[in-house]
């Protein structure tokens, strides 16, 4: 297993000897604005340029969307990836979107996907609280996570856009994932509403999962992502978590 920290929630993933392109924001620095509703709304997305040029995020065999929000599937990512590429979406409204930009080979992920001799299991996520979700549910709209099986592989789980809530601990339990992607930038709404998961649920998270090895995702990319890597990494030296919680640059790789 290769994983590469892309920009965002933007990963190159090499795993059971297919390599996967995860929720694509492909856009240059300062494409798009900033997220209405959201704090510092008034920077334009992306904040920080691609670390590798776009071209080389076209080889890969598939591509991964778990959501259609913009810093995961942007307009940039819709106009430049190769139209025949299978792209794998988490329910039928995503899919219908992706190919309506033209994309011929759209997949829906389920409990069980086959790819190339990789296992894609669909697990369910929640983008904010119980109550930001009564709130703000029409706007978040649904998010997934998937997990990663391979005889020769660790079993890996990609949380997605996801706070800690009682279905990520059910996908632990019902997994055992040996290494886990956690989108941990606490972005947040206007009023300090975290929409995905913030130092505290990482830390739960981590508990839940004393053995598997953690790797931060979604930092520092985009206007409402409010943990810093440098406070991120000072909080896990405080709990003794550096040597299990990998917080990658923008262009550096996970290999286990």
């Amino acid at each position: 297993m290769h994983c590469t920290q892309i920009r965002n929630a933007t990963l190159r993933l090499d795993y059971g000897g297919q390599r996967f392109l995860i929720d694509p924001m492909l856009a240059e620095r300062g494409a798009f604005p900033g997220f209405a509703g959201t704090v510092h709304s008034e920077t334009a997305n992306p904040t920080v340029a691609l670390p590798v040029p776009v071209e080389q995020l076209f080889k890969v065999d598939a591509v991964l969307v778990t959501h259609t929000h913009p810093d995961h599937w942007d307009e940039a990512a819709r106009t430049l990836l190769p139209k025949d590429l299978p792209v794998f979406a988490q329910n039928e409204r995503d899919a219908a979107e992706i190919r309506e930009a033209g994309f011929v080979d759209v997949r829906v992920l389920g409990e069980r996907t086959d790819f190339a001799g990789v296992t894609l299991s669909k697990t369910a996520g929640r983008h904010g609280s119980a109550d930001v979700m009564q709130r703000f549910g029409a706007v978040l709209g649904e998010v997934c996570g998937i997990v990663f099986h391979h005889p020769q592989e660790k079993t890996l789980y990609l949380a997605g856009d996801t706070v800690w809530y009682e279905e990520v601990a059910a996908t632990l339990e019902q997994h055992r994932p040996e290494v886990i992607i956690v989108n941990c930038g606490d972005a947040r709404l206007l009023g300090d509403q975290p929409i995905i998961m913030n130092e505290q649920d990482l830390l739960a998270l981590a508990a839940a999962a004393p053995r598997a090895l953690i790797m931060a995702s979604h930092l520092e990319a985009v206007n409402h992502a409010a943990l810093t890597r440098a406070r991120l990494r000072a909080l896990l030296a405080e709990h003794g978590l550096t040597g299990r919680v990998l917080v990658p640059e923008d262009g550096a790789a996970m290999v286990c």
